[in-house]
């Protein structure tokens, strides 16, 4: 290994100014580390020897590989691991510009209460910055921020919510991590049209909901019945649903809004008897011992005991423990979003539904069933939950196409002659 320089970016430079490797091997060696980096930050890791066996476990003997692969690969990661015991013994930091920003950012998110969902949004979006700059000074430019938002304005055409995320995020990052008060980074967005949702009729919607397993399948008639968000789908505890008034109550949704809407009368009807798996779990993790759910930050602080107690178990619990990332602890998490997005998708593949469907357009489906139904705008936006009634509106367009092409009239009969 070349230990001239004094300060290098990351691995990649150190690999390629080794002496020790030929061309191919630097080549192999870069494409096997690449693919761990990447896995390792997706999985929030540090770099070591325990996220290292991790990744050969996970993703390297996952599949079938060819013995000089293996032992190819091998190389690889001991020179990497030799690698981080050099920058250990220089007293050099091994991560990587992009990753430093990412973690600066998501330790400043939490100090501020942000959302994990947020915080990681916001460090995904500096991080790219970074690596996009390649320079520690230049990161911290509010010029170069502003090129490259105007990169991705003009050259990768993103869209407009896309735009405004990473706006949010650099701005995040100049504010909070660089500490700088004023930053205006003059960027003119692209407005983008506005595309009409994907919506599956109630035949469709029937069909996809036989090919689900029982868990994932009672969540999407919730979803689709009530007209859910997914991330308001997963939350969803308990204390939530009232079975008797047929009312689900939303909590701290989108803008940290509250609402309430319908409980499907079908799957009213269905509760009971989930409710009965859901208290044997209940009661399991507490004759366990186990930590309670996951609460409010604030909310856990005052009410510490909340957690273990029934009214706020998850309506859809997670089978399987997961480490809490943001405390650390093991206890048991709602559903996965992964799990039950994959559940629809082969569930939409079974049904033989020629769409593109994903588990929003559950939701877009319920709207405009809804008005189909002759429900009148507004209750349609109180029951989505919109801010503005502009955005319901969308679902008036697809209403406005179902009616019948002249092409089928009477005196339209002479062009099918």
């Amino acid at each position: 290994m070349n230990t001239t320089q004094t300060n290098p970016p990351s691995w990649q430079a150190d690999l390629q100014a080794s002496r020790d490797l030929t061309r191919a091997e630097k080549s192999a060696f870069e494409m096997v580390l690449g693919w761990y980096e990447k896995w390792r930050m997706a999985h929030g890791t540090e770099p070591g020897r325990e996220s290292a066996a991790l990744f050969w476990k996970a993703q390297v003997k996952a599949k079938p590989r060819e013995s000089w692969q293996l032992d190819q690969w091998a190389q690889a990661m001991r020179w990497y691991l030799q690698w981080l015991t050099f920058c250990e013994n220089a007293g050099r930091n091994a991560l990587c510009l992009e990753e430093r920003v990412r973690l600066a950012v998501d330790r400043a998110g939490g100090r501020r209460g942000l959302a994990l969902r947020t915080r990681r949004t916001y460090a995904g979006w500096a991080g790219r910055f970074a690596r996009w700059v390649g320079d520690e000074r230049a990161v911290m430019d509010p010029t170069r921020a502003r090129d490259w938002l105007s990169w991705l304005v003009t050259d990768q055409k993103v869209s407009y919510s896309t735009q405004k995320q990473a706006l949010n995020g650099l701005a995040f990052f100049f504010k909070d991590v660089c500490r700088k008060e004023e930053v205006d980074l003059q960027i003119k967005f692209r407005k983008t049209p506005k595309r009409i949702p994907v919506v599956l009729s109630i035949r469709e919607v029937a069909a996809v909901l036989s090919h689900l397993p029982p868990t994932c399948r009672l969540a999407a008639e919730i979803q689709y019945g009530a007209g859910l968000r997914l991330t308001e789908l997963l939350n969803l505890r308990v204390k939530d649903l009232d079975v008797e008034r047929r009312q689900i109550t939303i909590r701290a949704g989108k803008n940290d809004r509250d609402r309430v809407t319908v409980l499907p009368q079908l799957t009213a009807e269905c509760l009971g008897l989930w409710k009965q798996k859901l208290r044997e779990m209940h009661k399991a993790d507490r004759t366990e011992g186990l930590p309670g759910i996951y609460l409010p930050t604030a909310l856990a602080r005052k009410l510490p005991k909340a957690g273990e107690s029934w009214e706020w178990f998850w309506i859809f619990p997670a089978e399987n423990l997961s480490v809490d990332p943001d405390s650390g602890i093991r206890r048991r998490h709602h559903l996965h979003e992964e799990t039950y997005t994959r559940a629809l998708r082969e569930a939409v593949r079974a049904a033989g539904i020629e769409k593109r469907v994903k588990s929003h357009d559950l939701r877009h489906s319920f709207a405009t069933h809804l008005l189909e139904a002759g429900t009148d705008i507004r209750t349609l936006q109180e029951l989505l939950g919109h801010a503005d009634v502009s955005t319901t509106m969308i679902y008036c367009r697809r209403e406005r196409l179902t009616l019948s092409s002249p092409f089928g009239l009477p005196a339209a009969g002479c062009l099918a002659a």
